[in-house]
């Protein structure tokens, strides 16, 4: 192409300035001598001066303003417009170069009437280079300024992030409300429990007045938590003197110790049956790991009274001996229990809207007994007196109502207090009548005549010559007051207590009949009175018999009895030959009031009434016959029939050092209302001393408490003793 004319360009007066060639250099293009030009000129023919902004230095801006690059890094490294910025200025200005400003749309202070300058875009001329123009370098490409976070990306991350965690914590929450919550409620549920046992009211023991011989008080028991208690001296020393137990014993019961499962124990008692008052003192010195919850105490008001008889339980009110163990099940009742959830330490109270449940007791039922307080209390104090003067002795007494076959006393020697079992010996708290077995004796002579008589063996009026001695085997048998071969009569034999006639008689009934009329009378068997260990005894059976046997059976011998089954054979004998299954438990009585009866006493036909009619009138003359053998027991302006023993007491089948001496006897002999027996173990003998007057004096005050009518002297009959 040809060369374009260079027109000269006008400045802003309109004069013409130099072309291209007279400047020596093209618009733009710097040459050696205009560098001065160049920095004022602009491609629109103006210069930075006349444009109205005053371009400056690096080094100018940051005398001049030193916050502006900063402001220009907080606008996002971009000039502020309000400050006249633009765009970024290339590096080259930076170092002094020329500096262009080339707005990208036309600026607003310029004149618009001015025509757009052309800019042309040199070039080489063909076969020349221009002189004096240095090579052109490449446009540095400006640099970013650093590019900063956004604060509203991290503000939306946070709140993502936060939403997550509450959206999981809700999510969990509703797991552990809806789906687990059981397991979870459960799994610490026995760490905050609390159970507390509510003691049911144990049932009391009756006289048959309804006068009471034990019965339950409410009490408090008082306990200790040995991990809770600080000081274990200071602790002891101040329940020492309410409690009434030693300080060494409570330091040791208060000491930590570690269970079974190998966590420490949390509780032990320190008393039972604490008096209420008392515990309230305990109370109220505050002491650690210290506390009291209601208990009961059993009282036995009349202290020994009927001891041997009702027994005595343990601090748990679990029956123990005697009638409280035999009845314990009904005594009993059923215990309470509430548990509740309940804070630990010092928090240790109820949980409000906590698990609680309370199952209320079920009080046990009383029981009246067919016991007579009085009654019993004088035939303890008579038995009591005739057996102290005799070492080592062992005595029983029973008192039994006809016809119901009631036991209205029932005492054993030596007794015990049953409010504190724990000072006796278990001896001493056994029950005489029903565990004392023996060797009755002649008071068997009785069951040998009923028999003969039932049988028809012999008549009341039977009399036959009675030698002194009589040989049975490799024994013979002798009688203390000696026949010498004379008449005796039946009654005679009685009075005496014959052992040969007697033999003779047994020997005309035959052992077969003689075993038999001991079941009837209720030998070898617990008469099933309700005492716990009762005895029931043993008849030699027949395959057993030696030649002996046939004369010690009969006299009472070879036998094992209790003194509660020779009176009930004696009671059958009163009650017209009836047979009464003694009776000691009268009535159960509920806790709302009602009472029930017992099961009626089984009984059996043993003798016809007139026989036992008659052999009531032949045991008379035991106590009327001149040097009969209980002329002790006779009671004045009474008719009385009875027998007097002596035999021995045996020990699991061994006999014991000693004799055992009875009497038993009814009154009044004409209509029997009572029958008492008597029995002493005396291991230096003397027991026919005891017995006999022990039984007149109880006989005689049971017949005046009752107010029984005195016999008439003229029914009482007339005994001879040999009538030829």
């Amino acid at each position: 192409m040809p060369p374009r004319s260079e027109e000269p360009r006008r400045d802003a007066t309109g004069s013409r300035r130099g072309s291209s060639r007279a400047g020596g250099a093209r618009t733009g293009e710097p040459t050696g001598g205009g560098i001065s030009d160049a920095r004022a000129y602009t491609p629109r023919g103006r210069s930075i001066r006349e444009g109205g902004e005053q371009r400056r230095t690096p080094r100018t801006g940051r005398s001049g303003d030193p916050f502006r690059p900063a402001l220009q890094v907080l606008d996002g490294g971009r000039a502020n417009p309000a400050r006249g910025g633009g765009r970024p200025q290339p590096a080259s200005a930076a170092r002094g170069g020329v500096v262009r400003t080339v707005p990208t749309r036309p600026d607003d202070d310029l004149d618009d009437d001015l025509p757009a300058p052309t800019r042309r875009r040199p070039g080489p001329r063909p076969g020349r280079r221009p002189e004096g123009r240095a090579p052109r370098r490449p446009a540095r490409k400006p640099r970013r300024a650093p590019k900063l976070a956004d604060p509203r990306r991290r503000l939306r991350l946070a709140t993502v992030l936060t939403l997550a965690v509450f959206a999981t914590i809700g999510v969990r929450l509703v797991v552990l409300q809806a789906v687990e919550t059981p397991a979870w409620a459960g799994g610490g549920l026995s760490d905050r429990l609390v159970r507390i046992d509510l003691p049911a009211p144990r049932g009391a023991i009756y006289d048959r007045f309804d006068a009471p011989l034990a019965n339950s008080v409410e009490a408090r028991y008082v306990f200790a938590d040995p991990t809770r208690v600080q000081d274990l001296p200071a602790t002891a020393q101040a329940l020492s003197p309410l409690l009434g137990i030693p300080v060494s014993e409570l330091v040791d019961r208060m000491r930590g110790r570690t269970l079974e499962n190998g966590q420490p124990s949390e509780f032990v008692y320190l008393a039972r049956g604490v008096p209420i008052d008392r515990a309230r003192q305990i109370m109220a010195l505050e002491l650690d790991g210290i506390g009291a919850h209601r208990d009961e105490r059993r009282e036995v008001p009349n202290g020994d009274l009927a001891a041997n008889l009702i027994g005595f339980t343990s601090d748990d009110m679990v029956g123990l001996e005697g009638l409280e163990a035999r009845y314990d099940n009904v005594l009993s009742g059923v215990d309470g229990r509430r548990v509740y959830e309940a804070g630990r330490n010092q928090l240790a109270a109820p949980i409000p809207g906590g698990y609680s449940q309370t199952t209320e007791a079920d009080p046990g039922s009383s029981l009246q007994l067919t016991v007579d307080r009085d009654l019993q209390f004088r035939v303890q104090r008579i038995l009591a007196e005739q057996m102290a003067n005799t070492r080592g002795s062992t005595g029983a007494a029973v008192v039994l109502e006809i016809p119901t076959g009631e036991v209205l006393a029932q005492a054993s020697y030596p007794g015990y207090d049953a409010a504190k079992p724990d000072a006796s010996r278990p001896v001493e708290r056994d029950d005489a009548a029903t565990s004392f077995v023996v060797d009755p004796g002649s008071v068997h002579k009785a069951i040998t005549f009923g028999a003969a008589l039932e049988e028809g063996v012999i008549k009341p009026d039977t009399a036959f010559p009675v030698a002194n001695a009589i040989r049975k085997g490799d024994t013979w048998f002798a009688d203390t007051k000696p026949a010498g071969g004379r008449t005796m009569s039946l009654a005679g034999m009685m009075a005496y207590s014959s052992n040969v006639g007697t033999i003779e008689i047994a020997d005309k009934l035959g052992p077969e009949k003689l075993i038999e009329y001991q079941k009837r009378f209720g030998l070898g068997q617990p008469t099933g009175v309700g005492m716990p260990g009762e005895a029931g005894g043993r008849i030699l059976p027949v395959g057993e018999w030696s030649g002996s046997s046939h004369g010690s059976v009969p006299i009472g011998h070879s036998v094992d009895a209790t003194p509660l089954q020779m009176a009930a054979a004696y009671a059958a004998i009163a009650n017209n030959g009836t047979y009464v299954q003694p009776k000691l438990v009268k009535q159960t009585i509920a806790p709302d009031g009602t009472r029930t009866s017992t099961p009626a006493a089984k009984t059996h036909q043993v003798l016809s009434p007139e026989n036992a009619a008659a052999l009531r009138t032949i045991m008379e003359a035991v106590t009327t016959v001149p040097d009969a053998t209980g002329l002790s027991a006779a009671v004045t302006g009474y008719r009385v029939a009875g027998k007097t023993g002596t035999g021995w007491r045996l020990v699991d089948g061994r006999k014991q050092p000693g004799e055992v001496a009875s009497f038993i006897g009814m009154a009044p002999a004409d209509n029997p209302r009572y029958v008492i027996a008597v029995f002493a173990h005396t291991p230096g003998g003397g027991g026919g001393a005891i017995t006999a007057p022990a039984f007149s004096d109880m006989m005689r005050f049971t017949l005046q408490h009752y107010r029984v009518p005195p016999s008439t002297s003229d029914d009482a009959p007339k005994f001879v003793v040999y009538p030829r």
